[in-house]
């Protein structure tokens, strides 16, 4: 069967693939449907991505059909519609038994440490489905994107009486903001894109948005829009240093500030102004089970509105082609679906 494959950055190719075998006890092998693209794709493109290795099959963001399952395999069965989870995790390192299996120690990440999506079938622990009844699997394959953004929240935990500041409004951003609102917040997005900016308050009925400049003006005029109280959470979604070495300065007396994008650049900060105000910084990486399956209920009682999400789809056979066009801002793309 085709694949495609990362050969090195800016390399792609076709290659033929094995199908799998039969799966193992507690495996399914599932058919692809439908893969996103998101920023750890165009950062593995452009040779940017610090944990992703080549040559790779990329591919995380997975609408799929369940084909096939192993022994004792209970969650899933055959022609089973899922989002899959796709951080395999050890379950026996300190960080899983504490349940921190977003993070742990021998972490593979589908499609950056281990072959991922684009190709038409493979074997996942089938631990790692979610299965949905309702849901198209174009919703399923958007289901992982949204749990970077609810988990970058639940990091955070904003209150209905606070102000969430959002740095970028790419789909990170954006699923950092569906969360936010659901949390009740006052949510604010600075963006250095004007038609980004116009896109959240269009699709995602955000009515408050900064056009960024990258300069002081920005604190200044944030500090304007909350009254003097700036930011009770700053998530910077941008993956730039330059942003996140400032995000801080957004961020109010006992604020949080969660860095939810990934720079190989060094981030500094001055001390007196995060000691002054009491500023708690956090990581933010991956997302957990439960939030997969609230995020699939949410989307399924319509509390979350996937429509506006997906600009462009691109058949698989065209990827190769298509690609380089998802990193030039112009062409509006929010996210690319690929229908494989």
């Amino acid at each position: 069967m085709k694949a495609l494959q990362l050969l090195a950055p800016k390399q792609f190719r076709t290659l033929d693939v094995p199908e799998p075998p039969s799966p193992k006890a507690g495996d399914a092998v599932v058919r692809i449907h439908r893969v996103g693209i998101c920023g750890t794709d165009l950062s593995g493109y452009l040779g940017k991505m610090p944990f992703f290795s080549y040559p790779r099959i990329p591919g995380h963001e997975l609408g799929v059909e369940v084909v096939a399952v192993g022994d004792g395999v209970k969650n899933v069965k055959v022609g089973d519609r899922c989002a899959i989870e796709p951080y395999i995790n050890c379950q026996t390192c300190y960080s899983c038994t504490r349940g921190h299996t977003n993070c742990c120690e021998n972490h593979q990440t589908l499609g950056v440490h281990c072959d991922g999506g684009l190709q038409p079938l493979f074997t996942i622990p089938a631990r790692k489905l979610h299965v949905s009844t309702k849901l198209t699997l174009e919703q399923l394959a958007l289901v992982e994107t949204l749990g970077i953004g609810l988990h970058a929240v639940n990091r955070s935990n904003p209150k209905p009486d606070e102000t969430v500041l959002v740095l970028g409004a790419g789909p990170i951003g954006l699923s950092v903001i569906e969360f936010a609102k659901l949390a009740g917040s006052r949510v604010i997005v600075a963006d250095m894109n004007e038609k980004r900016l116009a896109f959240v308050r269009e699709q995602m009925g955000v009515g408050e948005t900064l056009l960024a400049t990258g300069t002081d003006d920005d604190v200044k005029r944030f500090d304007e829009l909350t009254g003097g109280k700036l930011g009770n959470v700053v998530v910077d979604a941008t993956g730039s240093a330059a942003s996140m070495s400032g995000a801080y300065r957004f961020a109010g007396f006992a604020g949080r500030v969660v860095f939810l994008g990934i720079t190989q650049d060094p981030i500094t900060f001055l001390q007196p102004l995060m000691h002054r105000r009491e500023i708690t910084f956090l990581a933010s990486r991956n997302a957990l089970s439960p939030e997969f399956t609230r995020i699939i209920r949410l989307i399924e009682d319509g509390k979350i509105d996937t429509r506006p999400w997906i600009t462009h789809r691109i058949p698989f056979d065209g990827l190769i082609d298509a690609f380089p066009s998802l990193l030039d801002p112009a062409t509006g793309v929010v996210k690319a679906v690929v229908e494989v």
